[in-house]
């Protein structure tokens, strides 16, 4: 069960830093708050894993740079579709790319019935009909590319777990620094030296990134594929209650039942892995 605790705590900390990270978009703007938390986690992670003591060969540097790409995307276009639409509406939609490959790596019928009931909850989840007026057709679209960097983030990520082990979480952290960095810098500029700035950052990159990429690249090497990644269905469920508690988002009952679908979902996983 450890792997299934790592999982569930990893999903806990993404949800709580990125709700706290929507603080610092008026100072420094998505891109300058990816930016943040990637370095700071970058610099966290290199200090806690140290990669450089093992040589890196080309296979693994291949895979790791693939891992570190999606993470850096992801990360980015994630941001970019909070400013315009709900925290717990972006992850829904973000969600289908973990779900996609969770149905793609499937070999037992009974996991199907855990992915079918993920996906009732996050049909329940999604905006429908009148609901859906008013949300940004550019954050929907966001949203959903950061869905496919999800997708290829646990298909990497395991990849570069299995050859690199822990170390390629921070390795991966660097490449996706670099990527996401230079975009921060151009929108915010030396806004992101401001003292207060670099402490909030600091502290989203801790919650958002260092510790749930540990712990998530922990379970990687730990639980299959199509098990992980329906797993991570509550994590539509958990950006809800984040969005809630510190967002001041709130829910319907429709919303309620969508979430007792996808926590099921995750309960029967764990169960049958």
């Amino acid at each position: 069960m450890l792997p299934v605790a790592a999982v569930v705590a990893g999903i806990l900390s993404i949800a709580v830093g990125t709700s706290l990270s929507k603080g610092l978009f008026p100072r420094v703007g998505a891109e300058g708050t990816t930016a943040l938390r990637v370095g700071f986690a970058t610099l966290l992670l290199l200090a806690a894993w140290r990669p450089w003591r093992r040589a890196l060969t080309r296979r693994d540097a291949a895979a790791v740079a693939l891992y570190g790409i999606a993470l850096g995307t992801m990360n980015l276009v994630f941001y970019l579709a909070l400013r315009t639409i709900p925290f717990g509406i972006a992850v829904a939609i973000e969600f289908a790319g973990p779900l996609c490959v969770a149905a793609l790596s499937s070999r037992r019928a009974l996991d199907l019935v855990w992915i079918g009931l993920a996906v009732v909850g996050l049909g329940l989840l999604l905006p429908l009909g009148d609901a859906s007026r008013g949300l940004d057709p550019a954050g929907l679209a966001l949203a959903a590319a950061a869905g496919i960097g999800w997708a290829l983030y646990i298909v990497f990520g395991q990849r570069a777990g299995r050859l690199r082990g822990p170390d390629s979480v921070a390795l991966g952290s660097a490449i996706a620094a670099a990527l996401v960095i230079p975009f921060g810098v151009a929108k915010a500029g030396t806004a992101l030296l401001a003292p207060a700035t670099l402490m909030a950052g600091l502290g989203v990159a801790l919650l958002s990134s260092a510790v749930p990429y540990s712990l998530e690249m922990y379970a990687l090497q730990r639980l299959p594929r199509q098990t992980f990644g329906v797993l991570l269905s509550i994590e539509p469920a958990v950006a809800a209650l984040a969005g809630m508690a510190f967002l001041g988002e709130s829910l319907v009952p429709l919303q309620w039942l969508a979430i007792g679908c996808v926590v099921a979902a995750s309960i029967g996983s764990a169960a049958s892995a």
